[in-house]
């Protein structure tokens, strides 16, 4: 079947195909890729790389056995590995290449995320092509995406990409799982990305790696949201670049939303990370979902969690505990805990200031549809 024509992708490549044997990188696998990345610009089409494997390429230097290391030397494997993932790309290239580390506090922050954005669209302004990936090196746990298939679905919806190639050790999204099953076959395209397809995601057969069919599923659920169609192929089988080339399905292609997410909308649902939740009355719930109003706090009746001003959290009914939706809130937890489920006059009364009036603005809020 022939694919949906693309401008601009992103194209992300794992540690399975930078660093196979995590012994540094290796040209095994990205032969092929470069390949296929010239061609493209040859064309006139943009490409964004999101490359793992800064942490297997640097494995070597340091007198570590399997894969348990601490984490501390797993940053020192990522910060010498990481030029030399660099190194390794850019001898196959003669453009330049320029290097975009970044963390998840840099995606959810929306000034950051928008610098973001704008250094990427100049680079490519002036024909260099990007090549990003998370700041192993510094990130701690709490500001690490955690994988780089859903770090890919994030920065293509910053791009504002037509496509996104998730290049994987496998061919794609298959009925039951091919390690196991001999009769397991390949689903070509997906149309809709529910339940019934996480239930189909394994794990992965990869030892270098961080990442397994599941994440793939999730990023392509995020990409497709803002519009992106999405592929997951094997990056080991160079024919299926040929394939792409020819304006055809390689693997499976997870098909894009007709009615996409705003920029916006989409990091409130997929990039930021409730650090709580509200839970509101059926009035408020009524005024979010038929109304299209703000969260005031006269619609409050608890909360959970401890979150700061400007944190992402989640809003949820009281009676059946059904999300609602997603916001940046105005007040933290504490302030909250004291002024919920009264009016602004009764607040103004009984502190003796006049609060903001919105808890949760309506531009800064995403609703879920009732059956997420």
């Amino acid at each position: 079947m022939k694919i949906p024509a693309w401008r601009r992708a992103v194209i992300k490549v794992g540690s399975a195909l930078i660093a196979p044997d995590g012994n540094g990188c290796s040209s095994k696998y990205l032969l092929a890729i470069a390949r296929f990345i010239n061609e493209c610009r040859e064309r006139g089409q943009e490409i964004v790389l999101v490359s793992s494997g800064s942490v297997a390429a640097g494995r070597h230097h340091f007198n570590v056995e399997g894969n348990n290391a601490p984490v501390v030397l797993k940053k020192a494997m990522a910060a010498v590995g990481q030029t030399q993932v660099m190194e390794s790309w850019s001898r196959f290239f003669d453009f330049p290449c320029a290097q975009v580390l970044m963390t998840h506090d840099d995606l959810r922050e929306r000034e950051r995320y928008i610098s973001i954005r704008n250094t990427v669209n100049a680079l490519l302004e002036h024909g260099i092509m990007p090549i990003a990936n998370e700041n192993d090196a510094l990130a701690t746990d709490d500001l690490k995406v955690g994988d780089n298939d859903n770090l890919a679905a994030m920065v293509a919806t910053v791009v504002d990409a037509d496509a996104l190639f998730i290049c994987s050790d496998i061919d794609g999204l298959f009925d039951k799982d091919p390690n196991k099953n001999k009769d397991a076959t390949l689903l070509p395209v997906v149309d809709e990305i529910d339940q019934s397809i996480y239930a189909l995601a394994g794990g992965s057969a990869s030892a270098v790696g961080t990442g397994g069919m599941r994440t793939k599923v999730e990023a392509a659920e995020k990409a497709t949201a803002h519009g992106i169609d999405t592929y997951i192929l094997n990056g080991r089988k160079g024919s299926k670049f040929e394939v792409l080339l020819r304006n055809e399905n390689p693997g499976t292609l997870f098909k894009a939303k007709e009615n996409p997410l705003s920029n916006k909308k989409h990091w409130l649902r997929h990039t930021l990370i409730a650090q709580g939740e509200i839970l509101v009355d059926s009035g408020a719930v009524d005024a979010l979902r038929n109304e299209g109003e703000s969260l005031l706090t006269s619609g409050i009746v608890g909360i959970e969690g401890n979150f700061d001003r400007g944190d992402a959290v989640l809003i949820r009914s009281a009676e059946n505990m059904e999300t609602i939706a997603k916001g940046i809130c105005r007040y933290s937890s504490h302030e909250l805990i004291h002024i919920k489920g009264q009016s602004g006059s009764a607040i103004a009364e009984a502190y003796g200031y006049s609060p903001i009036s919105e808890v949760i603005h309506r531009d800064d809020l995403m609703l879920w549809r009732k059956n997420d």
